[in-house]
């Protein structure tokens, strides 16, 4: 059974930072692609950052520049640094997972979510 498990959300001023983290679990051989989305209130669910096993990332426009994906293979973890936090950036972060290679075959998952709110 693979499991993803976020942390590290939370409440931020504008301009803050805030480090978001997620864990994969389970009798894992190799995940292809980790990736951040988030959703707001009203809004569909965009995606934010990914970041493919060979380090290959995309942004979305709206964070490029202020956010950074990172990951590491070996914890099956991946994480996203958020600087220059702005009231828009308030959802719910969601960790992806694709193209999970596991004893149970390949599949894709989600986390259940880490609130992230910028308010002063």
């Amino acid at each position: 059974q693979v499991r993803l498990v976020e942390s590290g959300g939370g409440l931020v001023q504008p301009g803050g930072s805030l480090r978001l983290s997620c864990a994969a679990s389970g009798s894992i051989f190799r995940i292809n692609t980790m990736a951040w989305y988030r959703q707001a209130p009203g809004k569909q669910r965009e995606l934010v950052a990914q970041i493919t096993r060979g380090a290959s990332i995309n942004y979305a426009d709206s964070v490029n520049g202020r956010f950074t994906i990172s990951r590491d293979n070996a914890k099956n973890t991946v994480s996203l640094q958020m600087n220059s936090l702005k009231p828009e950036d308030t959802a719910i972060y969601y960790c992806h997972a694709a193209g999970v290679v596991s004893a149970s075959g390949m599949y894709d998952y989600w986390g259940q979510g880490t609130q992230v709110t910028v308010s002063s």
